[in-house]
Formats: C-alpha cells, structure tokens, sequence
C-alpha cells in the first residue's frame, strides 16, 4: 500500500443507524410501509454484515417505520450477524434448518404492506415471502428508491478519494512497464497486482483492449499479442476501504496514427465538457448529452455505444446512472463516472474515464492522471 494513504475511520453502529433511520425516512416518503433488504451491497452498506454462508438460506434485514430494525438470520449464522459493526442497531432474530423461514419472515412484515425490495433477492425468496404474505405488495429497490446510496457523507467520500489516488497511482506504475510484444492478459495482472499493491482488497475488473480489441468496451484481456501502433484501452477498478475505484485510460504503443490522435481528442474534449457541465440541480441526462454532443458533432455519434456515467460506491456499479431518460438531479455527494468513448469495430477503440464527485457548486475529480495520449512502449 502506498504509504501516503491513512487508513479511514472506521464505521460504528451509530453511522449505521443513522442510515438505517434515512432509509424508513425515505421510504415513508414514497408510500412504502418498510424496506426488506437481502444480502448483497444494500445490507452491507446499512449493517456492515455481510453472510459468508451460501444465500440459498433466507436471511433479511426489515427497515419499518416505529420499528426497531430486525435482522432475520439462520440460526447457525447468528453469532456472525450479532458480531456485525451495526448490530447494536438491531434485534436479530432466527430460524432452524427443517423449520419454513418464511413463516419466521412473516411474523415482522405487515400482511397487507407495501415493501420495497432489494434488487440483491433470489426469486425463490421473493416467491416465499409472496407466498405466506399474498395480500402484501413487493417492489423493486431500484424503482422506488433507487437513489439510496448515492449521496455520499464524508466518511465514505475519503474512501472514494482514496480508492481514486490508489488507482491513479497503479495507471502511473503501469505505462512505465513495457507493452509491445506481451500478451494482454499479462498487462491485465500487472495492473491487477499493482490495484493490490496501492490498497485494493478486491479487484473487479482490468480490460486490457488492445487494437481492434479495444473496439469492445467490455472486452476480456485475452491472448492477443500487443502490437507496436496499437491503441490500448487500459480499464480498472476494485475496492479499497470497501468503496470502488473505476478508472479508464487509452494509450499507445508507439507512435499512434494521426486517426487514433484526432479520436483521442474528441473524446478528451467530450469528456472535460461532461465534467465541466457537472453542479447541482443539473439532471443526470443532461451530462450524458453534452458528451454525447461533442461526439456526434465530430461524426462519431453511432460509435458512442453507451451511457456516459454510472455511480460508485460499496460496488463499482450503481445509480445514479448518466443516460438519456434518467431526469434524477444532480445533489451534492453523489459520485460517478464520465466515460464517454468512441469504438471502431476491427480497428481500435478509445474511452477515457474519471470519476467524479458532485460539489455545492460543481464537481471534482477523483482521478487526476493526465488526459494526454500516453505513448508506452
């Protein structure tokens, strides 16, 4: 790990009730009579637990107003629940093998309850609860709050900086190591081992898209050989202190062609546009169309394949989402990425991405690397 990076406060059980009571705030507001929320980045996010058991066994926390916060758990992951940070937040309660869990879920949800539902829930669950609770109606997460964590307070945006500086760090490491002539997949696990060695705990994902490869937005390093004159689309990202890091940088082996330089400047200039265009009460499509602008004015509309943005947080992906139809203003705290990119097919690709934090009056940059084609060898 690098030696500049203090390691955060840690979450207490009060910042996790203090969550927990923001959610039954929200939900209120849209009708809902609580919240259940299944394991995954949700529960996670308002408990600190997160069962290393296999989920096929229900397990649900229910956030209900006038209610104290309930955690139903199996009874052998019980001592794993009530060591969670946010347990003193909660009563927890179980169920035996043998025994319907369902039953158990059915003595805290109101039998007529309008419930919103983590977008995490196995079906089989959401069929069982549905099953002993038929006058009851389940709802998405996602549709109705589906802006739950994207405000981010300032315990969880010093572990974004962090997870930003620590991936800069690893894209300064990499364009010093040699490209020409080795294969993406060993570029790919360098960039994986030097996430791991700036801080990641995890790392999820590290595209390697050389050449035509990199015409491919979500392409897989592979066995490809890089080639002198290539363009390289360099994307990656993990966690760090829990919270997600996303970053994307297209460089050149070599000598790039005077194409891949004009490509690289339109989509450098879409995205400075996207960010500069970045404050409050602005609408999340509106980004979206002023990068898209750029791009479509340099005759290059039909090659920009997808949204421009998506929020992070405890998953590299979340809302708020920067695509056309997504009207969700901007608010201070929210968190995303500007990845505006042009692809052509069996020739090269190029994206460029930073993520990007929403200020009183603006935004800043949790990725500061230069923007500038970097030529590598």
């Amino acid at each position: 790990m690098s030696a500049a990076v203090e390691p955060p406060r840690a979450f207490t059980a009060e910042d996790y009730a203090s969550r927990m009571a923001r959610v039954v705030d929200q939900a209120v507001e849209v009708g809902l009579d609580g919240v259940v929320v299944a394991p995954g980045p949700d529960l996670v996010w308002l408990t600190g637990y997160q069962p290393t058991a296999i989920t096929e066994r229900l397990t649900m926390l229910v956030l209900a107003p006038g209610a104290t916060p309930t955690l139903l758990v199996p009874v052998l992951e019980r001592p794993d629940a009530e060591a969670a940070v946010g347990a003193p937040a909660l009563t927890v309660r179980d169920w035996t093998d043998g025994t319907d869990p369902y039953a158990a879920a059915f003595e805290i949800l109101r039998t007529e309850g309008q419930y919103g539902m983590s977008d995490a829930t196995w079906a089989a669950h959401l069929l069982g609860l549905q099953r002993v609770l038929p006058g009851s109606v389940f709802r998405a997460l996602g549709e109705c709050l589906p802006m739950l964590r994207a405000v981010k307070g300032p315990d969880e945006l010093e572990r974004l900086v962090a997870a930003g500086a620590a991936a800069d760090a690893t894209y300064e490491a990499i364009v010093g190591l040699p490209f020409a002539g080795r294969l993406e997949t060993e570029v790919a696990a360098d960039l994986a081992r030097l996430l791991r060695e700036h801080g990641h705990e995890q790392v999820d994902f590290t595209v390697v898209g050389s050449g035509p490869n990199g015409a491919n937005p979500h392409h897989e390093a592979g066995d490809r050989r890089i080639e002198p004159g290539d363009a390289v689309v360099l994307d990656f990202g993990g966690l760090m202190y829990g919270y997600g890091s996303d970053t994307t940088r297209t460089v050149s082996v070599g000598e790039p062609t005077q194409e891949v330089r004009d490509v690289h400047d339109i989509v450098r200039h879409a995205q400075q546009a996207a960010f500069e265009a970045v404050r409050p009460g602005v609408s999340c499509q509106e980004i979206d169309r002023v990068a898209r602008a750029v791009i479509t004015e340099a005759g290059y509309g039909e090659q920009f394949i997808h949204r421009t943005g998506h929020g992070i947080g405890v998953t590299t992906h979340e809302p708020p989402y920067l695509v056309e139809g997504e009207q969700q203003a901007l608010r201070p705290g929210m968190c995303f990425s500007i990845e505006p990119g042009i692809y052509l097919g069996g020739r090269f690709g190029v994206r460029i991405e930073d993520i990007v934090v929403v200020t009183e009056d603006g935004g800043r940059r949790l990725n500061n690397t230069d923007h500038r084609l970097h030529l590598v060898g």
